[in-house]
């Protein structure tokens, strides 16, 4: 019986091999974009699964719940990981660690600035999965100048020598400068880690250098992570966070800076937490819905396809199912015989599909910056989940075919008065209009997530980007003692129109400092905004205006020790409506007190997620970078010319260089990854969709071959006829734009939510929508009206 099934279905194929490679290739593409984007979904929902105690992991979020602003961050103070370890007996262990400010290391004369980099409490590798290939994990990072490399930066410096015990010179800048033993290689950080490193350093080599820090309450620079015991409660322990609280800090002093923590599961760290100042990528929950959603999209769209084409093509085998049903065919024999050729069908596309899925596999890995292995579609879970989808798939599918045909009269059939029945036809309409809705929702969606991002790369950010050439000398003493003969020889480039130091650009990363500011009723209050430490041309250089008071000037000598610039968000924060109010107030700030001299305009030195924030200037003589406003567009030749300089005064340093815009703009990859991928995906939804009304059109052509030949006999000219065979298949494409309309506008004012800065949903973007599924899917009809309609009538009567 199976055999004979098996014959059947492979004839049928044969048969119609049009109509089967529409039907197998469309399900087959679907089925791929759902596995692509199934793999890409559970890469992200694996990050940090890999730690065996990953259920044990928590991590401290530190709070400021002020009324002029409230914050959560990571980086946070070093007393409190010894404080709770000591206090809460179900906490099993603490690792801290603090990013350091990049550090080159030298062997041999090989020198690297490394950024993936922390100091780190010997516990961690108690506490995280990250085996030693050589050392002992228990005492590696316990000495001070103890450094422990993975395993591709072993490779960097050493080759195929054995690192352990041999010696890096490191200079540091801000970190700890000295000879660092070799004391451990790390197996490589995996890439689904919500942080990654390239080198560790015993926390004690920091202890060396900032004793006074690991005591204080208020110092950031710090992230704490904690160890649990097996019968932890979470709401339990947080209950108990204010009177441990009040236990370690002065409560009058805690209550001025609304300070407090929480706890953050690691397994949960990667896609739910808003946090500032993580140590690694994070990712996104509603992008993952998003992608689910698109999956299911294409599956649907792909499915009702191969319905569609199956219910449509299921009244040719009318005549089959009269003549078993005489022989003495069961009904339940019928179905099981349709529902099998629907399964073989729906196999032989899955089969295709993880084909086209290992050729995409690596492009989705170049588009989503992740390194994707064919043995990621072999895991026991994807493929389970895909052949229970295609299992489905083909069930569904093939059941209405199955249960219609297997229901026909045999008398009705044999005598040819059988006809396909209306409520078929309405299936098979109600089937286009719904995945030409997802369709048309995904083209107006497409548009606006390029107009969003388009938007956030042009928008006026309210400075100078463009042209700019950021040298990051790392604190470097060196340069810093040399600083100002430095500016003078790069500003002496003809390629070179102004030279700024600072200790930070927009985009990287900066501080928040307590600030007592003068209050309008003549008060001394405290305020967190962010500081930028600048020196007296950086305003000037970057062209931010200013639209209150004055910027820091040579002129005025005194800028450098009593002086203070803020910005427009800062006037508000501070309590006052006028910029020019707040010029001349006192402020205390770090140990230096003075007046505020000038209000800027705000400028957007975050990302256009976030608002523009409450930010203070103050002129310092030290810094991390130099900012190279650069008169050429002949980068190279300017680059080659400023390196050549640099190598001359500043010989033991490497030429660290990047551009402003660019630099900027990798705050949007996240973003710009997602529209790619949802762009791509959004195209190959319609592709199937069309695919899908194609073979419907051949069909329905089909069918009124007699008629279209009547119609050629007695006049009709070509246009009447491609009219006639689009005009059904127009009007359902109509009905679904009004469908996708609201449907898409709601989704798409949910997503730009998510920014703080963001494009309004256009009545145009709809209609433009609209009028490409509509142009999308003429094309498609009319490709087989015309041909049907340029065919000879007399063939087509002889055919009937």
């Amino acid at each position: 019986m199976i055999k004979n099934y098996l014959k059947l279905a492979w004839r049928n194929l044969l048969k119609n091999k049009g109509y089967s490679a529409i039907n197998i290739g469309g399900l087959a593409i679907g089925l791929a974009c759902f596995l692509l984007i199934a793999i890409f979904i559970s890469n992200e929902l694996s990050f940090d699964d890999y730690h065996e105690k990953k259920d044990r992991i928590y991590r401290v979020a530190h709070h400021s719940n002020a009324e002029d602003l409230s914050d959560t961050w990571i980086w946070g103070n070093a007393p409190i990981g010894p404080a709770l370890k000591s206090d809460f007996p179900e906490i099993i262990e603490k690792v801290q660690f603090s990013g350091i400010s990049d550090i080159l290391l030298e062997y041999n004369n090989r020198s690297y600035q490394e950024s993936e980099c922390f100091y780190m409490d010997p516990s961690v590798f108690d506490v995280f999965s990250w085996p030693l290939i050589s050392g002992n994990p228990k005492t590696a990072l316990e000495a001070p100048y103890s450094i422990v490399l993975t395993e591709t930066t072993a490779k960097k410096y050493f080759g195929d020598e054995n690192p352990i015990g041999k010696t890096l010179n490191g200079i540091g800048g801000r970190a700890a400068d000295g000879v660092y033993t070799v004391t451990g290689i790390l197996k490589d950080i995996p890439e689904n880690s919500h942080f990654t490193f390239d080198v560790l350093m015993s926390m004690s080599s920091f202890y060396q250098t900032r004793p006074g820090i690991f005591e204080q309450w208020g110092y950031v620079d710090f992230y704490t992570y904690l160890l649990v015991s097996e019968n932890f409660n979470q709401n339990v322990f947080e209950s108990k966070i204010s009177g441990f609280l009040d236990k370690h800090i002065d409560p009058e002093a805690r209550k001025e800076y609304y300070y407090s923590f929480s706890l953050e599961p690691l397994n949960s760290i990667y896609l739910n937490s808003t946090a500032d100042r993580q140590p690694g990528e994070i990712g996104s929950l509603s992008n993952i819905y998003i992608f689910s959603i698109i999956g299911l999209f294409i599956l649907v769209i792909a499915s009702i396809n191969f319905m569609n084409l199956a219910t449509a093509r299921s009244m040719e085998r009318a005549r089959e199912v009269g003549v078993r049903k005489v022989i003495g065919a069961e009904r339940k024999g019928l179905i099981s015989q349709f529902l099998g050729e629907s399964l073989i069908l729906v196999l032989v596309a899955s089969a295709i599909g993880i084909a086209i899925a290992f050729v995409g596999l690596p492009w989705l890995g170049n588009l989503t910056n992740r390194v994707f292995e064919f043995g990621s579609i072999l895991t026991p879970s994807v493929l389970l989940l895909y052949f229970g989808v295609t299992l489905i798939t083909g069930l569904l599918s093939g059941s209405y075919p199955a249960i219609v045909l297997s229901g026909f009269k045999p008398s009705s059939v044999l005598k040819g008065s059988f006809r396909a029945s209306p409520q078929g036809n309405n299936l098979r309409k109600g089937l286009v209009v719904f995945q030409f809705s997802l369709s048309i929702a995904m083209i107006a969606s497409t548009i606006v997530v390029y107009n969003q991002l388009g938007y956030m790369l042009n928008k006026d950010m309210g400075f100078t980007k463009e042209q700019q050439l950021i040298l990051d000398f790392n604190w470097d003493g060196t340069v810093l003692g040399n600083a100002e003969t430095i500016r003078e020889e790069l500003l002496s480039l003809s390629e070179v129109s102004s030279v700024s130091l600072s200790r930070t650009v927009p985009s990287s990363h900066f501080p928040a400092a307590g600030t007592d500011i003068e209050t309008p009723e003549g008060n001394m209050e405290n305020f967190s905004p962010y500081i930028y430490e600048v020196d007296n041309n950086f305003i000037q250089h970057y062209k931010i205006d200013v639209v209150a008071g004055r910027a820091f000037s040579p002129d005025f000598p005194t800028d450098s020790i009593s002086s203070l610039v803020i910005n427009e968000a800062a006037v508000k924060m501070f309590g006052y409506s006028d910029p020019q109010q707040i010029i001349g107030k006192k402020f205390q700030q770090w140990g230096r007190q003075g007046t505020i001299v000038g209000v800027l305009k705000d400028f957007n030195y975050m990302s256009l997620h976030e608002k523009v924030a409450p930010l203070t200037l103050r002129q310092v003589p030290y810094g991390r970078y130099f900012s190279l406003r650069i008169l050429t567009d002949n980068y190279q030749s300017a680059l080659a010319t400023i390196e050549k300089k640099w190598a001359q005064l500043v010989p033991h340093r490497p030429f660290l260089y990047s551009f402003l815009d660019e630099a900027f703009n990798k705050q949007y990859l996240a973003d710009i990854r997602f529209r790619k991928l949802f762009t791509i995906f959004s195209c190959l939804a319609i592709f199937i969709a069309c695919l899908g009304l194609f073979g419907l059109a051949t069909y329905s052509a089909m069918l009124r071959t007699k008629e279209i030949g009547i119609r050629k006999v007695l006049g009709a000219d070509i246009s009447t006829i491609v009219a006639l065979l689009s005009k059904d298949f127009i009007k359902l494409v109509g009905i679904a734009i009004l469908i996708a309309v609201p449907f898409s506008w709601y989704a798409m004012r949910q997503w730009l939510n998510n920014y703080a800065y963001k494009i309004n949903v256009e009545w145009w973007v709809f209609v433009l929508s609209g009028l490409i599924a509509l142009l999308i899917a003429i094309f498609t009809i009319s490709f087989q009206a015309i041909k049907s309609a340029t065919r000879n009538p007399v063939k087509a009567l002889r055919t009937e």
